[in-house]
Parts: C-alpha cells; structure tokens; sequence
C-alpha cells in the first residue's frame, strides 16, 4: 500500500473514532429527517389546531412562524459554540431538547403554550442541523467519500420535506393534531444513546473566547431580517416589517464589523474571499430564491385551478422529491464526472427549462406536462444545491466545519423567504390588473378578489349568479397568467445562477493524501469509480487562480 493510501486510511480511522463513519451518515440523517419533518408536518394541522385552541390570527401566524424563525437565527450561534465545545455535545443537546418539546407541543392545551413549544423546537432544529454537517465534515476526511455522504444527507432532506405533509395527513384521519409532534420522541429515545455511543467528538481549534456578544448579534439580526421578509412575503409593506428589516440589517453589519476586528472571531470571515465559498453560497441563497415561492404558488395552483385535494397534490408533487432523492444519490459521481463549475451551472440550466417547460401549464390538468416538469425541477435543483453545499463544506477550513454549515443553511433559509417575498410579489402584481374590470362585479368585490385565488372564490360565492360565476372563471384565467410570469421570472433568476456558478473550480480537487479508495465492503456496495492504488487522480494541469488569489 502506498504512502498516501496509508495516511488518508489512517485518517478516516482517526476521524471515525472507532465507529464506521457510514453508520454514523445513517445517524446523522436519522436527526435531519425528524427536522425536516418538522419544517413540513404541521402545515396540514392547521385547521385542526384552530378548531381545537381557537388562536387569534396572529397567535395562529405565531404558531406557523415560531419554528422557522427561531432555528434560522440560531443557526450560526449554535454551529460556532459547537465548533468551539464539540459538536457532538450540541447535537446530543438538541435530541434532548426537541424531544422534550415535542412532548409539549403534543399536549399543548392552549395557543401560547404551542408557540413556546414550537420555539423551543426551533432551539433544538438549530442545534441539529449544523451539527450533522459539521460532523459529517469530520469524519469524511476524503472529498470523494464525503462527497457521497453529502449526497444521501441532501436525500434525506429531500424526503423529508416530502414526508411531512403525508406523514401529517396519515396522522390526523386516525389520531388527534398532537400526534404529529408525539411522533417525534420514539425516534429521539432512540437516537440520543446511539448517537452518544457511536458520534466522535470534534472541535474546532479552540484559540480564544467564544463571542458571546457577536453570537448574541447575529441571532437578534437574523431574526429580525427573517422576520421582515417573512411578513414582506405576506404582502405587508407597514412599519412591523420595514423596521425589522433595518433593526437586522444595522445588527447584522454590526456583527460583520465586530468579527473583523476580534483577534479570535465567531466566524473566519475570509471564507467568504475564496471564490469557491461565497460562489457556493450565493448559488444556494438564489437557488431557493427562484424555486420556494414557486413551490407555493404551484401548489396553490393544483389545488385552487385543477380542483385536486391535499392528498392528490401531495401525490402530485412526490415525483419532485423522487427525483431529488435520485440527484443528491447520483451527486458525487456526477461531481466526479463534471466539477463543480459545470455541475451546478448545469444544474441551474436544467431548472430553468424545467420551469419554461412549466408555462404550457393552462386552466386544465395536463398529468404528462406536469410529471415531466416536476422531476426535471426536482433533478435540478438538487443537483445544483448537491454541487453548491459540497464544494462550500470541502472550501471551509475543518476547524470553522460548524460556522460554514450554519452559513449554508442560514442561506437556505434567507433565500427561501426572500423568494417567497419576491416571487409572491410579482405573482401578486400580475394577477390583480386581470380582476380590476368584470362584467357585473361590484368595485369592492372586484379589490377583495384581487388579495388571492382563495379570496377570490370566497367572493364569487357569496355573489353568486352570473356575476360569481364570471369573477370565478376571471380569477383561475388571472391565476393562471400570473403563474406564467412568476415562472419566467424564475427562469431568469436560474439562468443568473448559472453565470454565478462560472466562478467555482472547474474540476473537483482532492488533496494528496486523499487519494484511498473507500472501503472494499462499501465499495461492493455503492461503486464510486475510484481509481486503483498509486494511481494518481486526474488533476488540473494547472491550478486555477481566482481574484482573490486563492487556489482552488
């Protein structure tokens, strides 16, 4: 055996700390599923949770709301305090705790007590999620191998957002709306001793205090940011949303600026000077950007024009995440195959014809069109986000594994809100003009219409007769022509995406000692064409240099 051999398989022993690092990726996805699960179970249990807790509307916007903003603003305050006492330990931490709050979200007996549980829920999401990837970046020293991993956990997360939904909609035809959360203990119970006996421990190198006060800051200012794009997705543009938005943007600057003059920062911002990093990163923010508020208004489509129940549009959209599912399984050959540059401009090119193929959707159910558009959606955007998270996790030094994933996923998060804020606004602005001048609508009806689809047909209800009937037909025609343009939008942003992705390395590059072939069990297995023993890897006859100056 080889030198090099020797040393990357001494490596992965070391970083595996005694247990086979592919249970410990089974371990691992095991957290993400149950906290992608979470993002999407509730959503179907709305109505029951207002027929049982009767909130208020804000108090119901709070219960919807609680989860996703809190998990998003701890992000990075818990991936670097894991980077600094171990990420094993936060991850235990936060089994523990989304365990327990599930319990209380389960038997919550009023609306106030729901939302504390669905805060505390967003606690422990925060401290899982940063600290699978963080260690999934430990104990996969070899790029190739990690490569894979990457591309099953973004499977798992696929599914996940995918099961939730269907997995919420089983529960409540047989159980009452707190089972979607009582599910989550077994699953706890379970992985809390089996993650303390085979996680390893990391850390990053420790040099200096934690940042307390920086931490502190980027919470409060993420917060407030999500906070401003959520309600300036909903449509309002009052005071509640412009002065969270300028409160997290001052934060938020503030926090860049203390991290620059701290001798031991809370986040090594010169990640963001190596093209490949903050390439990567900017793909995932437009990414989500282009496609999640077009998720929504997809769905509100099947559901609002074709007339398919909940059900059937979750069926509908299951090849989406099939399809996901086979790009994040297939993603570290066509790593391999293609680079980074042309995997994920690629990517970017095949969601946008995804989406163009999309606007020959009409009033009327075309099954075939919409197969074919939502796996080719689901191939892409996985494949760009597969390409964009391996090569931000691989740039990032292993001692900053934490911060990096909580920038990742921090990402994920903003750019999924400001696409809901974005695209709804251009779905809004073109859908209203088209209910402006009915034929015997009153002037008022016409306005109330004119707020959504659903409002619409609220409206046409309750005039009835021809004048119902005719707002009705104008509001699917109105839908239906705004969808159009929010698609084509979207292809623009995609294409955007595409040029950006220009700048990451065009080959995927592996250190020296990073040149051992998995091991021959797994290899059986999942083949992953790695070249034989002492030959060298395919590398760049010259590497590139970017702006920055760094090597990639």
């Amino acid at each position: 055996m080889s030198g090099t051999t020797t040393a990357a398989s001494l490596r992965r022993r070391a970083a595996g700390a005694g247990a086979n690092r592919w249970v410990v990726l089974v371990v691992l996805c095991v957290s993400l599923l149950l906290v992608a699960v979470d993002a999407t179970v509730l959503h179907v249990a709305v109505p029951a949770v207002t027929e049982d807790l009767k909130p208020g509307a804000v108090e119901l916007l709070w219960i919807v709301d609680a989860y996703p903003l809190v998990c998003a603003s701890l992000l990075i305050l818990f991936g670097t305090l894991g980077d600094r006492v171990g990420r094993r330990r936060v991850l235990l931490l936060g089994y523990t705790l989304f365990g327990v709050a599930s319990a209380m979200a389960a038997f919550a007996d009023d609306a106030h007590l729901l939302i504390v549980a669905r805060a505390l829920l967003g606690v422990g999401g925060a401290m899982i999620m940063p600290a699978t990837l963080s260690i999934l970046r430990q104990v996969f020293p070899d790029r190739r191998e990690r490569a894979l991993a990457i591309g099953v956990w973004s499977a798992v997360a696929a599914v996940g957002a995918a099961v939730g939904p269907l997995l919420g909609g089983f529960l409540l035809e047989h159980f009452w709306w707190g089972s979607v959360f009582l599910v989550n203990i077994p699953l706890m119970l379970v992985s809390l001793p089996v993650g303390r006996l085979l996680l390893p421990e990391s850390k990053g190198d420790g040099d200096g205090p934690w940042d307390v006060v920086g931490a502190l800051t980027a919470a409060a200012g993420l917060f407030a940011v999500v906070l401003g794009v959520k309600r300036l997705g909903a449509g309002e543009l009052g005071a509640a949303t412009l002065v969270p938005l300028a409160a997290g943007t001052v934060l938020l600057v503030l926090f860049v600026r203390r991290q620059r003059r701290r001798e031991h920062p809370l986040l090594d911002l010169r990640m963001f000077s190596r093209p490949a990093f903050s390439t990567s990163v900017g793909c995932i923010v437009l990414a989500m950007l282009a496609l999640v508020g077009l998720e929504l208004i997809a769905a509100q489509y099947l559901q609002l024009v074709l007339g398919l129940s909940p059900l059937e549009t979750g069926l509908r959209l299951l090849p989406l995440t099939v399809a996901a599912m086979a790009a994040g399984l297939a993603g570290a050959r066509m790593l391999r195959r293609f680079g980074p540059r042309r995997m994920v401009s690629l990517g970017f090119c095949l969601t946008a014809g995804a989406v163009v193929l999309l606007t020959a959707m009409g009033g009327e159910d075309n099954a075939p069109l919409l197969l074919g558009g939502f796996v080719l959606l689901g191939f892409g955007l996985e494949t760009t986000l597969f390409g964009a998270y391996e090569s931000m996790l691989s740039e990032a030094p292993q001692e900053q594994a934490g911060g990096a994933a909580a920038i990742g996923e921090t990402s994920y998060q903003l750019g999924a809100g400001i696409g809901i804020a974005l695209l709804g606004s251009v779905m809004n602005a073109a859908y209203a003009p088209g209910l402006s001048q009915v034929p015997g609508v009153p002037a008022r009806a016409s306005d109330a219409a004119a707020h959504s689809l659903g409002e619409a047909y609220e409206v046409a209800a309750r005039l009835g007769g021809p004048a119902g009937e005719a707002l009705r037909t104008a509001a699917r025609h109105s839908f239906v022509h705004g969808l159009h343009v929010t698609l084509l939008v979207s292809a623009g942003l995609l294409l955007a995406g595409a040029a950006m992705a220009l700048r990451l390395p065009r080959l995927m590059h592996c250190e020296p000692d990073e040149t051992a072939p998995p091991d021959p069990a797994f290899e059986a297995t999942f083949p992953t064409d790695v070249a034989p023993e002492n030959t060298p890897v395919r590398m760049p006859a010259q590497r590139e240099t970017h702006g920055s100056g760094v090597k990639v």
